[in-house]
């Protein structure tokens, strides 16, 4: 069973993140702190989404969470619409209001 630990506290990344900010590379705070490089590297990333004039790629989690969420909501939209223009395509061709498709022509 893999070993699990505590989340780290807020304070303790956020002054990871002024350090690598300040100069410091993640690697040299991972051999001199406990966190992974790229744990800090995640940090930093986050950090600069959440502050203002941060990176503009760098989502926070609630806005990935509805980007998530209207991603789905569009799928369903398009099959619904794809969906409806099948049936008012085949209501047509039942009512004779438009010609059937033949390989006749």
């Amino acid at each position: 069973m893999p070993k699990t630990r505590a989340p780290y506290p807020s304070e303790f990344r956020q002054r990871m993140v002024e350090l690598v900010r300040g100069g410091r590379t993640p690697e040299e705070l991972s051999r001199e702190f406990e966190p992974s490089a790229q744990s800090i590297r995640n940090w930093v990333l986050q950090s600069d989404g959440i502050q203002e004039g941060g990176r503009p790629e760098a989502l926070t989690s609630a806005e990935r969470e509805e980007l998530q969420r209207l991603r789905r909501e569009n799928r369903k939209l398009q099959e619904e619409r794809e969906i409806l223009a099948k049936a008012a395509a085949w209501f047509a061709r039942e009512t004779g209001s438009i010609p059937s498709r033949s390989s006749d022509s």
